[in-house]
């Protein structure tokens, strides 16, 4: 039995994997929608490391959203940054105008964290945005063409020294695509240098990298990053990031490294909208900026706000903590349209459930390590499982047609598809860069 559309104006804040699985969802049953992100495309972020090492195109990891809804005529996008909200008269304002709404949907994720030392962004981008992607491709590939033409040895060794802050997926992936960069992709592309000189080093606070999967899988892990060259430090914290420089301390040694290339992956925190949120609503938040939110995605005491994806802190039907992961904000993103059908329907349905589908990190070529509930897997199978969940993930046929074709491609002959050094941004991009991914826009300046 079909639904009927809601007569309500649902207006969701976010285009990411919550707010367009719940756009998709509602517009499938003609409920009105707006739909309202800062960019005007929903990114793949799993693949996001490989536009950062040439493996990809940024094109082949978004696509813009209005091609995702044009099948669904009561959705519409609004290309924006909310920047403020009126619960009480249920008025959602943004940098053109205002938006009333029935129901509001927030989804606007999380950005870096530097645990109270801001002043390492400079130094040390993270990768959350296609703009970091190309900031953070145009420093690795332009490391290397300097160390090309750099006569001093000691400079040559800092310019090839790569350091990467934090040993989660990102991290692990990252310090991987890079090692293989240095030690198999680009051996026979320069002259004057061998890029197998370059030194790749992961830094992590913890026991072990990949903290999180079974012990198994991290000693995998570690094994295939130190076959691509990769010098993984663990139980080890960073005390301070500058130009040229990144010292960490091991027990009660410290050490500086000098690098001209200082990734970070170490942390994030909710967006600022987030703050904006609780501020209005009276919401709660955790330790790391996230909403509080109930087990049906809804702001306590407010049952037309709803907070799904990276921002929310939601403890499902089973009392467990939702992970920041793809799939956690697909699923949440469907069950609040799924709860909002079922309202329009006068009928209930069961509060949120997270289905724990496992999760994959790949290090390099052929290796990657999963845990995924019924089993695990390492090794070149589990790379060929990750390729296939990848691609088969990409919301645009052409993204998967592509990715599919230049995996194959890298496949066969180790050749990486996007390595062009582009016009390094200018401190105003980047700082435009960073107020969007901060959430902020020229009303709230």
């Amino acid at each position: 039995m079909n639904q009927p559309a809601l007569s309500q104006h649902v207006v969701i804040v976010g285009g990411g994997f919550a707010g367009l699985h719940a756009a998709k969802r509602l517009g499938k049953a003609g409920c009105r929608v707006t739909l309202l992100d800062k960019r005007n495309f929903q990114l793949f972020q799993p693949l996001l490391y490989q536009v950062a090492t040439g493996s990809l195109p940024p094109g082949d990891i978004a696509i813009p959203q209005r091609v995702v809804v044009r099948n669904y005529p009561s959705v519409r996008v609004i290309q924006a940054t909310a920047y403020d909200l009126d619960p009480q008269a249920r008025i959602l304002k943004h940098e053109h105008g205002e938006l009333s709404y029935d129901t509001l949907i927030v989804a606007t994720g999380v950005k870096h964290s530097y645990f109270g030392k801001d002043q390492w962004k400079e130094f040390a981008p993270g990768l959350k945005t296609v703009e970091h992607a190309i900031q953070i491709r145009h420093k690795i590939f332009k490391a290397f063409e300097l160390a090309e033409v750099t006569e001093d040895p000691i400079k040559r060794a800092q310019l090839m020294t790569f350091v990467i802050v934090g040993g989660g997926p990102t991290g692990v992936e990252l310090a991987g695509a890079i090692g293989e960069l240095a030690h198999k992709t680009m051996v026979k592309d320069f002259r004057a240098i061998d890029p197998r000189d370059a030194k790749v080093i992961l830094v992590e606070g913890a026991k072990g990298v990949l903290p999180v999967y079974d012990e198994s899988l991290r000693l995998a892990a570690k094994k295939s990053l130190e076959q691509l060259g990769v010098t993984v430090m663990t139980e080890t914290m960073v005390e301070d990031i500058s130009e040229g420089a990144v010292r960490i301390k091991r027990g009660d040694v410290s050490e500086t490294i000098p690098t001209s290339t200082v990734l970070w992956a170490a942390g994030v925190t909710a967006s600022a909208f987030g703050q904006i949120v609780a501020d209005r609503t009276g919401a709660k938040r955790d330790r790391g900026g996230r909403v509080i939110v109930n087990a049906d995605c809804a702001i306590p005491e407010r049952d037309n706000i709803f907070v799904v994806g990276d921002l929310a802190k939601i403890v499902d039907a089973t009392g467990r903590d939702v992970p920041g992961l793809a799939q956690g904000a697909m699923q949440a993103g469907q069950y609040v349209a799924d709860l909002l059908l079922a309202r329009a329907n006068n009928k209930t349905i069961k509060s949120f459930k997270y289905r724990d589908m496992g999760s994959m990190a790949v290090i390099g070529m052929n290796h990657a390590v999963g845990d995924l509930k019924m089993f695990k897997v390492s090794g070149i199978i589990g790379w060929f499982l990750w390729a296939f969940v990848h691609v088969a993930s990409l919301v645009g046929a052409e993204q998967r047609i592509s990715v599919f074709m230049q995996w194959t491609w890298k496949y066969f002959t180790r050749r990486s598809g996007d390595r062009l050094i582009t016009t390094n941004p200018t401190n105003t991009q980047r700082l435009r860069a960073e107020r969007l991914d901060d959430g902020e826009s020229k009303k709230s300046a």
